[in-house]
C-alpha cells in the first residue's frame, strides 16, 4: 500500500472536528485506500473496532434502498458511549443521500467521512443543507515522489518519469506496472469506461457516446493550449459531427465535474485580474490520455510536462492560473496565503534562442514574487537575475514547499 501522507495528515487536521470531512476525486484515485490507511491509524491510537463503521456503496455487500435504510443501518451500529468514526464511500449512489448526511452529522457522537466521485456530491441540496459545516479534501492520483515510494530507492529517476507520463498514476496502475504491465491498458480502458458511463453520461443525460469522446479526444490532443468551445465545435462540424457551442459547454461541463479534466482561468499579471477568456484544460491522469490518443499521445512532450507541474501545483494547495504579461506567456501564475509565483515549464533550454524565449515573460514581471523555470535539462541548478532554473524531477521530489507530515506528532 502506497502511503498518502498528505491527505492523511489532512485527515487528522480535522479529527473529531464539528466538520463532515468529504474526499473528492476522479474513480480509483485511492480515496477508500486513504480510509483504511486513516482507520489503520485510529486502530494503532486505541480507537476500537467496534467504534468504526465503514460502507462502500459501489460493493455488492451494501444494497439499500434509500437514504432512510442506510441512516438505520447505521444508527443500529451506533455506540452511544464513546465516539463513532463512520466512513461512506460513494454516497451518491443513493438517492436522498444528503438526509442522511445531514441526520448523521448532528449526532456529536459520530464523526463522519465521505467520497464521491462527481462534483454533483457538493451541489444542490447537499451544499445547502451542510453549508459551512464540510470540509472538502480534493484527492488527485499519485504524485511523483508518492509514485516513486513504490520503486527501489536507486532506480533510474528519469526512465520512471518517463512511464509515470504514459501510464499515468493511478495507484493500481503502479502496482500492475511492477507486477504485470500488459494489464495496464486493460485496467484503464475499465476505469475509463465506468467515469464515462456513470459519472459523465449517466448522471448528465449524455446520449452521444461518439460525440462525447470526439469533445474528450480534442481537448486531450491540445492539452496545454488556448482552446474555446466555439473552436471545439468548429473543428467537429468540419468533420461532418455538427454540434453547438451549447453542446460542447454542457459537455466539458460534465467532463469538469467528474474530475477527469480541470479548466484552467488566463490571468492578466499586470493587471492583476483574471480574463475572461484563453481558457486552458488539463487531464487528470496521462494514463487515459495515452488510452485515447495512443501513439499520437507521445508527440507533445513539452505539453504533457506542463501537465503534470499544473497537477503537482494543486496537490501543493495553490490555486493556479495560466499567466498573460503583455502579449507573452507564462505558464503558471499560482497563488497562495504567501502570493504569487510564476513557473515556465520547457523540455530542454540548451539552445540559447529557447532559453531567452522561455525567459523573456519572467523577466518581464514587475514584481519580486519566486519566479522558476522548469526543464528536463540535467544541469546543475541556475539562476538567472533571480529565476531559478531546476530541474523537475528534483522539483517534483523536493518537499520544502509541501505540507511536511511527521506521524509522530499526531501520538497520543
Amino acid at each position: 500500500m502506497i502511503e498518502r501522507d498528505d491527505y492523511l495528515k489532512k485527515l487528522l487536521d480535522f479529527k473529531d472536528k464539528d466538520l463532515i470531512k468529504i474526499v473528492t476525486g476522479i474513480r480509483r484515485c485511492g480515496k477508500s485506500t486513504l480510509f483504511d490507511i486513516y482507520i489503520k491509524y485510529l486502530k494503532e491510537h486505541s480507537i476500537q473496532d467496534k467504534q468504526i463503521i465503514k460502507i462502500n456503496l459501489e460493493s455488492q455487500d451494501y444494497n439499500f434502498e434509500d437514504y432512510k435504510e442506510l441512516y438505520n443501518y447505521i444508527k443500529e451500529r451506533i455506540d452511544n458511549s464513546r465516539k463513532n468514526y463512520v466512513f461512506i464511500d460513494e454516497v451518491q449512489r443513493i438517492e436522498g443521500f444528503q438526509k442522511a448526511i445531514d441526520s448523521l452529522y448532528i449526532n456529536k457522537n459520530i464523526d463522519l467521512y465521505i467520497t464521491g466521485s462527481n462534483a454533483y456530491l457538493l451541489s444542490g441540496d447537499l451544499a445547502t443543507l451542510i453549508s459551512g459545516r464540510y470540509v472538502e479534501i480534493k484527492m488527485l492520483p499519485l504524485s511523483f515522489k508518492e509514485y516513486m515510494s513504490a520503486f527501489e530507492v536507486n532506480v533510474d529517476k528519469q526512465e520512471k518519469l518517463l512511464n509515470y507520463l504514459k501510464y499515468g498514476s493511478l495507484p493500481l496502475t503502479v502496482e500492475l506496472f511492477k507486477t504485470d504491465p500488459d494489464l495496464i491498458e486493460t485496467y484503464i480502458d475499465g476505469v475509463f469506461s465506468t467515469v464515462i458511463y456513470k459519472d459523465v453520461m449517466q448522471r448528465n443525460n449524455i446520449n452521444n457516446k461518439m460525440l462525447l469522446e470526439s469533445i474528450i479526444k480534442y481537448i486531450f490532443n491540445n492539452i496545454g493550449s488556448q482552446i474555446s468551445t466555439k473552436k471545439i465545435s468548429d473543428t467537429l462540424t468540419s468533420m461532418n459531427r455538427a454540434t453547438s457551442n451549447h453542446t460542447v459547454e454542457n459537455y466539458i461541463t460534465a467532463l469538469i465535474d467528474a474530475f477527469l479534466i480541470y479548466k484552467v482561468d488566463r490571468f492578466d499579471i499586470k493587471g492583476k485580474n483574471v480574463l475572461s477568456s484563453g481558457y486552458k484544460y488539463y487531464v487528470v491522469d496521462m494514463g487515459f490520455r495515452t488510452h485515447m490518443l495512443g501513439k499520437k499521445a507521445g508527440q507533445d512532450m513539452g505539453h504533457i510536462l506542463e501537465n503534470i507541474v499544473y497537477l503537482e501545483l494543486l496537490r501543493r494547495g495553490y490555486r493556479v492560473y495560466t499567466g498573460k504579461i503583455d502579449n507573452l506567456e507564462i505558464d503558471f501564475v499560482a497563488e497562495n496565503k504567501n502570493g504569487l509565483e510564476y513557473y515556465q515549464v520547457s523540455l530542454t533550454t540548451r539552445d540559447e534562442k529557447t532559453l531567452e524565449r522561455e525567459l523573456k515573460p519572467l523577466q518581464m514581471t514587475d514584481d519580486f514574487y519566486p519566479r522558476y523555470l522548469l526543464t528536463m535539462d540535467r544541469d546543475l541548478e541556475a539562476d538567472y537575475n533571480g529565476i531559478r532554473k531546476i530541474n523537475v524531477i528534483d522539483w517534483l521530489l523536493d518537499t520544502k514547499d509541501k505540507i511536511g507530515l511527521n506521524i509522530e506528532n499526531y501520538k497520543g
